[in-house]
């Protein structure tokens, strides 16, 4: 696997990048890619981190692996590319941030225009293979998300990290509380949030008031 990566990450993930289990998830991802399809694709398995230099980051969100359907998953946790119907998750994003801040439903499902504003679109696996949910899991990915959440935590302040669902809030343990803020909800998955746990959390306005708070440009979600 060849890591292109911004400069601001590279820096700051050097000692990952050089690792032995970084090495064999590289030799693991690069077999997975040339024998079967997997998404996203090669040069978007990065684009979160593109998009969002470790310098600009002002929210975090965090997602658990990439979509596994046909031209879906673009690097970006719950972003599907133009043109892609919007999954079932993203669907309830969206239906909440209209229900919170009174946006029209966008018709692309593509959020490269949150990551623009830097929000950090962090899978916790960032690769898959086609139909098979999960089959990157325990590879080494999440020891590598591990260090980045905990790079964020410990080189930024006032990061706004918005964890939605179980496996979300589990990476609470790696943010610094005192310095960072956290705010949780259940996943905006159908199962989770036609149970009432995910409708009504007012996230995106919440996150837009602590930005105002600190001066800093809100999001244009």
């Amino acid at each position: 696997m060849n890591v292109k990566i911004h400069e601001s990450w590279k820096n700051a993930l050097q000692a990952q990048f050089e690792s032995d289990y970084f090495k064999e998830l590289s030799e693991f991802v690069k077999a997975e890619y040339q024998s079967q399809t997997c998404y996203p694709p090669a040069s978007k398995i990065f684009a979160a981190f593109d998009a969002a230099p470790l310098h600009q980051v002002k929210v975090v969100i965090i997602g658990q692996d990439p979509y596994h359907g046909a031209g879906q998953a673009n690097g970006l946790c719950f972003s599907v590319a133009d043109g892609i119907a919007h999954p079932p998750s993203l669907k309830n994003i969206f239906k909440e941030l209209q229900s919170d801040l009174n946006i029209t439903i966008p018709e692309s499902g593509n959020l490269d225009r949150w990551a623009q504003q830097g929000v950090l679109l962090l899978n916790a696996v960032l690769t898959v293979r086609e139909s098979d949910a999960g089959s990157h899991a325990k590879k080494g990915w999440e020891r590598f998300t591990d260090a980045v959440i905990k790079t964020i935590s410990d080189e930024r302040e006032d990061v706004i990290f918005l964890l939605w669902g179980g496996f979300a809030k589990g990476k609470a343990k790696l943010i610094d509380k005192k310095k960072h803020h956290i705010l949780t909800s259940g996943h905006p998955s159908p199962l989770s949030a036609n149970r009432g746990y995910w409708f009504g959390n007012k996230h995106f306005s919440q996150v837009n008031e602590l930005l105002m708070g600190m001066g800093k440009e809100v999001i244009e979600w």
